[in-house]
């Protein structure tokens, strides 16, 4: 059983790389619920999961990253709290830094902010890792509907919308949550966004 979820998980992995690298929008799981990624550096890429969505511009995206010391390549001031919040927190937490650099504009708050996620998930951190790039991650549903708690809670238009989706955990029924986000200025301060 292990070995063959390591076949589809490679199998999935080189799929996943090849729409992400040609500006595609992949349908893929996460350490939360099932999210709708594409290349967080591409603009057109974004565009497209923001249509797909019917999400409206002024609600920003947020991104993946595989280990925090890739943080520094996307924002220009990370307060020391910052590691000690992603080192212990017990569960997946997105944290919006202000100051965002090196990624697609139409990814970014009005004000400059972005939500990054330090992933822990097999696939997601193979899947960066060999991108070496973030990629944006974005609840796989239609605006204003409810999140879904597994692969199949996904909508059709959903599925139909992705260039790509991965084979691997949509078998797992485990009921999935969305992240705990929360707010970290320059000075360290922080505030509760979702808990």
């Amino acid at each position: 059983m292990e070995l063959k979820k390591n076949m589809i998980m490679k199998e999935d992995l080189s799929n996943a790389l090849e729409v992400l690298k040609s500006g595609g929008i992949i349908l893929y799981p996460t350490d939360t619920i099932w999210g709708i990624g594409c290349d967080a550096t591409n603009p057109e890429a974004v565009e497209k999961v923001y249509k797909l969505k019917g999400r409206s511009k002024d609600k920003s995206l947020i991104i993946l990253l595989e280990n925090e010391n890739r943080l520094s390549g996307y924002v220009n001031d990370i307060p020391e709290v910052a590691y000690e919040l992603i080192e212990f927190s017990e569960k997946p937490l997105t944290i919006i830094y202000s100051k965002a650099k090196n990624l697609a504009p139409n990814l970014l708050a009005d004000d400059g902010t972005i939500g990054i996620r330090i992933v822990k998930h097999r696939f997601c951190e193979q899947l960066i890792q060999r991108f070496r790039k973030p990629i944006v991650s974005t609840s796989a549903n239609i605006s204003g509907e409810p999140s879904p708690k597994n692969f199949h809670d996904i909508s059709d238009e959903i599925k139909a919308g992705v260039d790509y989706i991965v084979q691997f955990e949509q078998e797992d029924l485990t009921p999935k949550q969305a992240s705990t986000i929360m707010k970290l200025d320059p000075s360290g301060a922080f505030s509760f966004i979702r808990k």
